[in-house]
């Protein structure tokens, strides 16, 4: 007999499983290009002044200064957390520089509203991270005090900001210095989620907040952080609106909370933390600007305009519960 046995191989078994069939994945983003696709064929055919590239870059200026915001809270809401107060933030820091320009001068003045812009930030993340109070709680109080402190102490007049028209500049090919900074801050925002241990940090929080403390992450420095971050972002917004308008009021600001939020939903991120992108919200920033432009190009009413705003907030939410169950049934 030989020393060596060949294994004849197994008869298939009848209760073998079989092969498990490939699931087709589709990008997260590939309903929203199909989307944002039918927009533009829709306003293409309903105005002619639309396909345009002049058109174009008026759509990415109008949506520059909600994207700047948008990105600081796509952020915040990877880490879970919420900044409601960017739009009455953005009015505040304006009239800061409005009613300091004449006193101390405009550099005086454009330094003294960035520090009043990071100070709202860093009031934020105390009252989180310090006291405990829950960021929807605070923000939407501290959202209250600004637009209030805007509104009294402007004496609701529409202030004047002479010699500060940077933003309506076109420096590089044409293209308005708001996209070039709204290009900026994505790219940073980028890097700083993607290529950074502090983005990682930001996601891991997102996804399990104890999880996170317990391998030794600094939760509330981290958190308080991301609240300086918008804070930042509201500086720049800030200063850009006031540039663009060349003045500001107590009603500057108006609705960018709303819009901000939409288009970070709408881009992927989700509502409990631990996803998302900011490519993704400049997606969705995208979607809600052509609306905008579109629905003004074809003489829809502004009060219309809020409500198709408002049932596109209600649809990213409910994308995001319908991607959430959908994930959790894979």
């Amino acid at each position: 007999m030989s020393d060596t046995l060949t294994a004849l191989p197994a008869p298939p078994s009848l209760g073998s499983p079989k092969p498990a069939r490939r699931r087709v994945r589709l990008p997260e983003a590939a309903a929203l290009l199909v989307f944002l696709v039918v927009e533009i064929v829709v306003f293409s055919v309903g105005s002619p002044y639309f396909l345009s590239v002049d058109n174009f870059l008026n759509i990415l200026t109008a949506i520059s200064v909600t994207g700047v915001l948008a990105a600081g809270a796509t952020v915040l809401l990877i880490a879970g957390q919420f900044d409601l107060s960017v739009g009455s933030g953005v009015a505040f820091v304006g009239l800061t520089l409005a009613l300091a320009a004449p006193a101390l001068g405009l550099p005086a003045a454009v330094l003294l509203s960035i520090v009043v812009g990071l100070l709202i930030g860093a009031v934020n993340g105390f009252l989180v991270t310090v006291v405990g109070v829950n960021a929807l709680i605070t923000t939407l109080g501290t959202m209250a005090i600004f637009r209030g402190l805007t509104v009294s102490l402007g004496e609701g007049r529409n202030i004047p900001v002479t010699g500060f028209d940077w933003a309506i500049q076109r420096p590089l090919l044409g293209i308005p210095m708001p996209v070039i900074v709204l290009a900026v801050v994505v790219a940073v925002i980028a890097v700083l989620l993607h290529q950074t241990r502090y983005g990682r940090s930001v996601y891991a929080i997102g996804s399990n907040e104890s999880a996170a403390r317990l391998v030794g992450l600094p939760n509330r420095g981290i958190l308080f952080t991301a609240f300086l971050i918008s804070g930042g972002c509201i500086v720049i917004g800030g200063l850009m609106s006031t540039s663009l308008l060349g003045s500001t009021s107590g009603t500057s600001g108006l609705g960018l909370e709303l819009a901000a939020v939409t288009a970070v939903i709408l881009g992927g991120t989700s509502l409990k933390g631990g996803t998302g992108t900011v490519l993704g919200t400049v997606l969705g920033l995208v979607i809600v600007g052509v609306m905008s432009n579109g629905l003004t190009l074809m003489n829809v009413a502004s009060s219309w305009q809020n409500v198709a705003s408002g049932c596109l907030l209600i649809l990213a939410v409910s994308f995001d519960r319908l991607r959430q169950r959908l994930g959790a049934r894979a």
